[in-house]
């Protein structure tokens, strides 16, 4: 992958994206040149916007984004209004999936969750899709005190943010379905919701990759998780972190492991998983920040975050032009 300029301070990276915010917002980022073999990296706009959409959703007005309160809801309608921004179209005239559940943070009343959609046709095979997924609730408010969830998962959703900006702009083979999943600290209640009522075929899933906590880590490791139990993944997977600017790991999915070490059923992911569907889950292991209200904007690590959303973004270029593989492998019942 192509070099990133890493000199550049959180606190300059905060100050452009706060003069984007004042001049007009999130305009739709325009490349400069075309995405290399080599790997896609981001525009420079592309990264001012992908930190100043993180500072937007871990900001304090959006009261750490419980499930079922206002502050969720502010970040709904934040997604909602970006995902056309960044070229994104509803799916068959559909923005918004809800559902309801009970026993979300904080209360066991009935609560309505929205997971946002938004599409990118593809070019070649606009009938299949890749569904990329990211969780946009956190824990709310707790003993008087905001959990911010900057690293989980604003950098996730913000992620998803950049990566249909740059599949917008330079569109894929398959389509690409984003999805932004509501009430994943709850249960992953918004993607089991999501794939009990598909609004897509489900053999018409390539596979799932899920974007949960991508944005901290001190050592520049991302883990790709599934790899265990979708074996003729590896390769790819294997190729993209040749050519990572970050330590792209394999792990955390194989049975036996200490409780909390497997992560196949962890995050949004496990939905999937559980129906049948690939999938890849890239996130960082668990830090000081995590479930705290430590885990803010100030603590990420700002270039690895950049180089982390690039390996993601590598990922489901090489994942769309091997779609059809992909499908075979798994109809040929060769997931596991």
């Amino acid at each position: 992958m192509r070099s990133i300029p890493v000199g550049i301070g959180f606190a300059a990276i905060l100050e452009v994206a706060l003069a984007m915010s004042l001049v007009g917002g999130a305009a739709r980022p325009a490349r400069a040149e075309p995405p290399t073999a080599g790997g896609d990296t981001l525009t420079t706009l592309e990264r001012a916007l992908l930190f100043q959409d993180l500072s937007i959703l871990a900001h304090d007005s959006m009261e750490g984004r419980g499930a079922g309160t206002e502050g969720i809801e502010r970040a709904r309608h934040f997604l909602v209004a970006a995902f056309p921004e960044r070229g994104l179209s509803p799916l068959a005239g559909q923005s918004l999936q809800e559902f309801h559940f009970s026993g979300a943070p904080g209360g066991g009343n009935e609560v309505t969750g929205a997971n946002v959609l938004g599409v990118v046709r593809g070019s070649v095979r606009p009938g299949r899709f890749l569904v990329i997924s990211a969780h946009y609730d956190h824990l709310g408010i707790r003993g008087g005190r905001i959990y911010p969830g900057a690293d989980d998962n604003a950098s996730g959703t913000a992620a998803l943010l950049a990566l249909a900006s740059e599949l917008s702009e330079n569109p894929p083979l398959h389509s690409v379905l984003f999805v932004a999943f509501d009430a994943e600290e709850s249960g992953l209640r918004g993607s089991h919701a999501f794939v009990s009522d598909l609004p897509i075929p489900l053999d018409s899933i390539v596979l799932n990759v899920n974007l949960d906590m991508v944005s901290r880590s001190a050592v520049g490791e991302l883990y790709a998780v599934g790899t265990h139990h979708y074996p003729f993944l590896r390769e790819l997977v294997e190729a993209v972190a040749a050519q990572s600017r970050v330590t792209l790991l394999l792990g955390h999915d194989e049975p036996g492991l200490p409780p909390g070490d497997d992560w196949t059923l962890a995050s949004d992911h496990g939905a999937f998983h559980q129906q049948g569907i690939p999938f890849i889950y890239f996130g960082v292991e668990d830090h000081a920040g995590y479930h705290q209200p430590t885990d803010t904007v100030e603590n990420i690590t700002p270039e690895f975050y950049v180089r982390a959303v690039e390996t993601v973004l590598d990922f489901i270029r090489e994942a769309d032009a091997l779609g059809d593989e992909i499908l075979a492998r798994r109809a040929g019942g060769a997931s596991r």
